[in-house]
């Protein structure tokens, strides 16, 4: 089965983005073709500084790699490589009613947080739908909250199929995660980067111990029991715990007392190294070596293409360009 799915280089990489999305990425490249792309064009949406943009995008390719996405198993692409997208973008744009585009939750949610609504933001759901169909996919990860983007993406191609009565587009089924883990930031709400309570995976090694060190907790004495519920440190110390008899330390620590918040927290960023020690170690090599990042990013775009514009022949014949 063909698998796609993308993320957006709109800031670093954090154990959020790992936990949520890529550590499933890495399992799902043991038994399926996956293709994973950077959505850069999603982000020039909220990302609207060039510079900072150019390195948002190669960032989270270096992250990508470093973090074991395979470019011999998986296709890994970048977005804006494939001139066929924003094409089959505008195809589909066509036959999209703006009743579907009103009714998408991710732009109703955005405004509330604040970000100046523009078109790109509102006719995001159109692009997304170009992603997932330009390369014929199958399966798309979603988690159960997420399914509106795959629905969304199958009524847009359906339109499409019914307008010139040909059915160009495979549709795409939602593959559900539902070990996603929804992880805390140091302030105890979601982690996001929009909320500034991430902790990065490749950033400063003394930067990321000192946020660890400043997570919000109670003021609960050392020797007394802990609360766990709605306890960031505690369900952190639970998703970085390598093995179940350091799960097991981390409910008995927490149910009997004994140890402090601090000593928690000490042992957290040895979790937080150990787990991501050696992709940190790959990062720095890849960051000193851009222009491999780029052969890979090309050579992914190419493999993508192979697939992509004989689509888009398809496409262009239902609609009568040629």
């Amino acid at each position: 089965m063909r698998v796609l799915s993308g993320v957006q280089p709109s800031g670093d990489l954090h154990i959020g983005n790992y936990f949520g999305a890529i550590r499933q990425f890495l399992s799902l490249q043991e038994e399926h073709e996956c293709y994973y792309f950077l959505a850069d064009l999603h982000a020039l949406t909220t990302v609207q500084d060039a510079d900072k943009f150019r390195g948002l995008v190669r960032d989270l390719a270096t992250g990508f790699l470093a973090l074991g996405l395979d470019p011999s198993r998986s296709v890994v692409y970048r977005q804006s490589d494939l001139p066929e997208i924003p094409e089959l973008t505008w195809y589909l744009s066509t036959v999209t009613s703006m009743g579907l585009l009103h009714r998408c939750h991710s732009f109703k949610d955005k405004v509330a947080q604040g970000v100046v609504p523009n078109h790109g933001l509102f006719a995001y759901p159109v692009l997304m739908a170009a992603d997932i169909l330009i390369v014929k996919s199958d399966l798309v990860p979603v988690g159960r909250d997420q399914k509106q983007h795959l629905e969304v993406t199958r009524d847009i191609a359906g339109a499409f199929h019914a307008v010139y009565g040909e059915d160009v587009f495979v549709l795409p089924e939602p593959l559900i995660l539902d070990d996603v883990a929804v992880v805390p930031g140091i302030d105890g709400q979601k982690m996001s980067k929009s909320y500034g309570n991430s902790i990065d995976l490749f950033g400063p090694e003394k930067t990321i111990r000192k946020k660890i060190m400043s997570m919000v907790t109670d003021s609960t004495p050392v020797e007394d029991p802990k609360p766990t519920e709605d306890n960031a440190l505690y369900h952190l110390l639970r998703l970085f715990a390598p093995d179940e008899g350091e799960r097991r330390w981390v409910k008995t620590v927490f149910a009997e007392g004994g140890v402090g918040y601090g000593d928690m927290k000490k042992r957290l960023f040895d979790y937080f190294l150990a787990t991501f020690g050696d992709a940190r170690a790959r990062y720095e090599e890849l960051s000193e070596d851009p222009a491999e990042v780029e052969r890979i990013l090309a050579a992914g775009a190419e493999k993508a293409r192979e697939t992509a514009a004989p689509l888009m022949d398809e496409v262009r014949r239902a609609v009568g360009i040629c």
